[in-house]
């Protein structure tokens, strides 16, 4: 793992950008035995050409065979130790939308989802129900009390919300509710711990209130927990390397992973074309810029092949304009794969490539999963990239005599 105290006391300044274009769930599998990923099939002259110019490799956001979540995948992209630094995703989520979460606050994310007469889950995101639907339903929600405690709901986008609880003596070391399988019935949220039971009782009376509340709805009938934390702190890139960082992303959770790294975040985007624009409003204004995609990960979430690789074909077609910005150091990767033959997450190292002035190239001159993996990079550990982009850029002391 990358030695942070190191490489922060080797941190110089310098007039350099460096930018970090993360395609959430970017790797991929073929559909069938001998085919092209997503990735491969998609048609991106653009990534391709830089790919090309640059260097590439597969980065491993965890470790061999873990599969890694969104929280830990994104922490390592920032060059923090990922599972040393494992955020869970409710108080992610809540400081993205940027809600109060306090010391001793739990927040908890909360996934919409449509369970059947007999208890059972049959869609685990209810059908990517409308964020307005969400709304309504959060509506109802916050109608619910809980004695001893004070709940607030919220919603994050689609089927995804956040629940904060507010009150003492409460732990994330529950089970998490999401059975992450269909077919069967919501988890319990048992006490991991001792000190856990109250916070395993207050979760039980919040369920049994959602499915009072709710429950007669159609098609989210009930809500599923999961990623249970508390406030998080991390010392800031800002602290670490000197490094002015802002945030271009459309969902909740991403920007709470750029505050949480002392990142600003400009709110309000809701598409690739308002975060280009914002791109090269900010430009002047900061060091290091962290733009995501979501499409490909909801995509693949999905288990539609083909809509993935227009996904990313649809980036492709804006890459231009962001290196058109001239940054000094661009990096395109994921924070993990998100095979759509799986539809999830899974633990194949994920295609990166680096550009920029510095930047050896090597002879790969596609950017797919099987032609990275020919490049010079190897297969590297993800955390390894903030320290190549700051050595790239020209932030980087000599290490010793």
């Amino acid at each position: 793992m990358v030695d942070l105290a190191l490489l922060q006391s080797l941190a110089q300044p310098a007039q350099t950008k460096l930018a970090l274009l993360v395609l959430d769930g970017l790797g991929g599998l073929p559909r069938a035995a001998g085919g092209p990923t997503e990735l491969e099939a998609a048609h991106t002259p653009n990534l391709d050409r830089a790919a090309a110019e640059g260097q590439t490799g597969l980065s491993q956001p965890i470790g061999p065979g873990i599969t890694p979540g969104s929280g830990p995948g994104h922490l390592a992209l920032f060059g923090y130790d990922p599972v040393a630094s494992n955020i869970g995703r409710g108080a992610l989520s809540a400081l993205g939308l940027g809600l109060r979460l306090d010391a001793g606050d739990l927040g908890v994310r909360l996934n919409f989802c449509t369970l059947d007469d007999r208890g059972r889950v049959v869609d685990r995101r209810a059908g990517r129900i409308e964020t307005g639907l969400n709304r309504a339903l959060v509506e109802k929600l916050n109608k619910i009390e809980i004695p001893g405690v004070e709940l607030e709901f919220a919603t994050e986008s689609q089927h995804r919300a956040v629940l904060i609880i507010r009150g003492a003596y409460l732990s994330p070391s529950v089970q998490e509710t999401d059975p992450q399988a269909v077919g069967v019935r919501p988890l319990e949220p048992v006490p991991l711990t001792p000190s856990a039971q109250h916070t395993s009782a207050v979760l039980r009376l919040v369920a049994e209130a959602v499915q009072d509340c709710i429950g007669g709805e159609s098609p989210a009938n009930f809500v599923l927990m999961r990623g249970y934390a508390g406030l998080p702190e991390l010392e800031s890139l800002d602290s670490l390397y000197g490094l002015r960082a802002v945030c271009l992303a459309t969902y909740p959770m991403y920007k709470g992973l750029a505050r949480v790294a002392g990142m600003e975040v400009v709110d309000g985007l809701e598409s690739a074309d308002e975060q280009v624009t914002a791109l090269a409003t900010a430009w002047d204004d900061y060091d290091y810029f962290f733009v995501h995609h979501k499409a490909p990960d909801a995509r693949g979430e999905d288990g539609d092949f083909d809509a993935k690789a227009v996904a990313l074909e649809e980036l492709d077609q804006r890459l231009p304009e962001l290196m058109a910005l001239g940054p000094d150091v661009l990096v395109v990767t994921g924070d993990h794969s998100t095979p759509s033959v799986q539809r999830q997450h899974s633990w194949h190292p994920v295609p990166c490539l680096f550009h920029g002035e510095r930047v050896l190239p090597d002879t790969v001159d596609r950017f797919g999963e099987r032609a990275c993996g020919q490049g010079s990079l190897g297969v590297f550990p993800a955390q390894s990239i903030m320290a190549l982009m700051l050595a790239h850029g020209g932030r980087l002391q000599k290490f010793g005599a």
